[in-house]
């Protein structure tokens, strides 16, 4: 059966390729911009090659929106057959790529629905996953948008970076209320609520992370239901690792997703960075 809704997503979604595929999402990328030459955020530039790439780049790469162009295209194509499209974008507060999609959406033949995710990372594609998986069912989207909400409202990012460096230099800090530059080694942990990042921890070693972590899990234990866990890193994979075998112990019947994020999330969040992700619905 045809679907009739098609679900679209930009590249900051962080998600097991097979997952997108079997779904049939619509990744848009965003690119980025390594001294001076710009790269597609595509399967071209894994996050571990981009890594690599940061380290050695004289300055921080810039991330960019995709163009206006891309997305009426995209929109036109998979409208041809008299599918509605469902656009849903990490927050407006990292990115101008909702608004993108937003003013696309009006320039399209096809009838387009965009939304604010107000996340971004595996938080993002938590939603969109929801989405393409009653798209699939042959959902409409009035039935489909709620939903996709009831997901939103009840998913917690949390972000650790051990290093603000990046924050500081992409502009994102003044978001992260109550951190100085003259911190930039300090570890911190923050809740990625509302495009906001607030910070709930911080302090100077690895067992900053290690101590919240144990207290997230236990809280994690208290809920009535957790339904989904993901867990991203920025070479933070020794770390991440060790999150990923506790939880996979206290909740065997989840499939855990570790992975490695995007290179639009990596550039501001630096190395040894790492994301938990839970929902509740």
């Amino acid at each position: 059966m045809m679907a009739n809704l098609k679900i679209v997503t930009d590249s900051s979604c962080t998600m097991e390729p097979s997952v997108r595929d079997a779904l049939g999402i619509h990744v848009v990328p965003l690119s980025v911009m390594i001294d001076g030459i710009v790269y597609p955020d595509d399967e071209t530039l894994p996050g571990e090659k981009f890594m690599q790439m940061m380290g050695q780049a004289k300055e921080l790469p810039k991330t960019s929106q995709p163009p206006i162009g891309h997305f009426v295209e995209l929109f036109d194509e998979l409208g041809k057959d008299g599918s509605e499209v469902l656009a849903i974008h990490m927050t407006k507060g990292l990115s101008g790529t909702v608004e993108a999609a937003r003013q696309a959406s009006q320039l399209s033949k096809a009838k387009v629905t965009v939304i604010d995710s107000d996340t971004t990372d595996q938080a993002l594609a938590f939603q969109v996953i929801r989405a393409a998986e009653l798209a699939q069912q042959g959902k409409s989207l009035a039935e489909v948008l709620p939903e996709v909400e009831h997901v939103r409202d009840n998913t917690t990012l949390f972000i650790g970076v051990s290093t603000l460096e990046n924050l500081v230099k992409g502009g994102r800090i003044s978001r992260a209320t109550g951190l100085l530059s003259s911190l930039l080694n300090m570890k911190v942990i923050m809740d990625f609520h509302h495009s906001e990042l607030i910070p709930v921890v911080k302090g100077r070693g690895v067992k900053t992370f290690n101590k919240w972590f144990e207290e997230l899990k236990n809280e994690l234990q208290q809920l009535p239901k957790v339904t989904k866990i993901g867990i991203s890193h920025a070479e933070g994979l020794e770390i991440t690792e060790r999150f990923k075998r506790e939880l996979q112990e206290a909740f065997p019947e989840l499939d855990i997703p570790l992975l490695h994020t995007t290179p639009i999330i990596a550039t501001h969040t630096g190395k040894g960075a790492f994301a938990i992700t839970y929902s509740t619905v």
